[in-house]
């Protein structure tokens, strides 16, 4: 049954506009998060196939897009993964850049693995056949050399489909510095839709200066340090021009530092060494205007104006079968025809 909470959530989906009839498939997209996606499933999901081999990663990916796709009813569906090697720009800028991250070791507490390198390997195994059972659904699959989800994600977003009304699924908040009035951020774990109001209300930070808030604070999940000693409730205090109807730049924010009365933390900013910290941090986390090659640029743009792949069924179910996935989605065909058949029908136009 479901909850009032969820029955809110589909209300106010369909007074945005979810069950309006569209005729371009890039109207309304969905951007997903691939391996934000894919970690967060893969850590927490149990299910094992009939052999009794762990399957959390690939069934619950499946399960959670397939409830947000329901739930959004997009004209189109883009997954994005990391590409190899997509974090190297950023280290080249700071070597520190998730640090912490490589070193981290994610058990799967609710399956029990044998040692360290079997949750490893289970991990790349599931997430490579995956890939092949993505593309088998109607779908745009991404993933650059070189080049971090968050990037394509913020290209695609602001550049390639400047004109369509755009949900990006993702647990990561750098996402919400592109929150405007055509793009929205769906949190899977918080079930929360980030407008530009909700940003507002969670943070005390309009969406248009959520990237600023964010130099300034850092970033802990990426290994990005801030300005020591100011925080969110600093800057929402010490920093009233981030309220203002319009995008404050670095420039603008220590020329307010340096001609107004601040606390000593937040005059630190004004030190040559946190103006290049302030810097730096723009360059590691804006995704407005992202410092992406030019081919890489391109070929972003050519995979997403290509014609949409359309529903393979027939080698979709024959995966399963071989997977021996049977039991962890019973019900199969039902499932891609409840989840998929209006991506399919916006596929098909793709290719009139």
């Amino acid at each position: 049954m479901i909850n009032d909470k969820y029955l809110s959530i589909l209300n106010q989906i369909k007074k945005d506009g979810g069950l309006v009839e569209h005729n371009n498939p890039d109207d309304k997209v969905l951007i997903i998060d691939g391996l934000n996606t894919f970690i967060r499933v893969f850590s927490v999901v149990p299910i094992t196939n009939d052999d009794g081999a762990h399957v959390g990663g690939i069934i619950g990916f499946l399960k959670s897009i397939g409830f947000a796709i329901k739930m959004h009813n997009p004209t189109r569906c883009i997954i994005v993964f990391d590409g190899e090697g997509g974090s190297d720009r950023r280290r080249k800028l700071f070597p520190d850049y998730k640090a912490k991250r490589r070193t981290k070791v994610r058990l799967n507490r609710a399956y029990d693995w044998n040692t360290p390198e079997d949750e490893h390997q289970s991990m790349l195994f599931q997430m490579s056949r995956l890939v092949e059972y993505l593309q088998e659904l109607p779908l745009t699959i991404i993933a650059a050399n070189h080049m971090e989800a968050d990037d394509a994600i913020g290209y695609i977003s602001k550049q390639v489909l400047k004109d369509s009304k755009i949900t990006i699924m993702s647990t990561d908040r750098d996402f919400l510095q592109l929150v405007d009035d055509r793009i929205c951020v769906w949190s899977p774990t918080k079930k929360k839709k980030y407008t530009p109001i909700e940003v507002h209300e969670e943070f005390g930070i309009p969406s248009h200066n959520f990237l600023m808030y964010k130099i300034i604070d850092g970033d802990k999940s990426d290994n990005v340090p801030g300005i020591n000693g100011v925080a969110l409730k600093t800057i929402q205090k010490c920093l009233p021009l981030l309220q203002e109807d319009k995008i404050v730049n670095i420039e603008e924010v220590l020329d307010y530092v340096e001609n107004n009365d601040v606390t000593n933390n937040v005059k630190t900013m004004l030190s040559e060494e946190n103006k290049k910290k302030l810097q730096l941090n723009y360059d590691l986390m804006q995704l407005h205007d992202v410092n992406i090659s030019g081919n890489a640029k391109l070929k972003i743009k050519d995979i997403v104006t290509e014609p949409i792949q359309q529903l393979v069924k027939f080698n979709f179910t024959k995966m399963f079968l071989r997977d021996r996935l049977f039991q962890t989605l019973p019900n199969v065909d039902s499932w891609l025809l409840t989840t998929f058949s209006t991506l399919n029908k916006y596929a098909g136009i793709s290719h009139e």
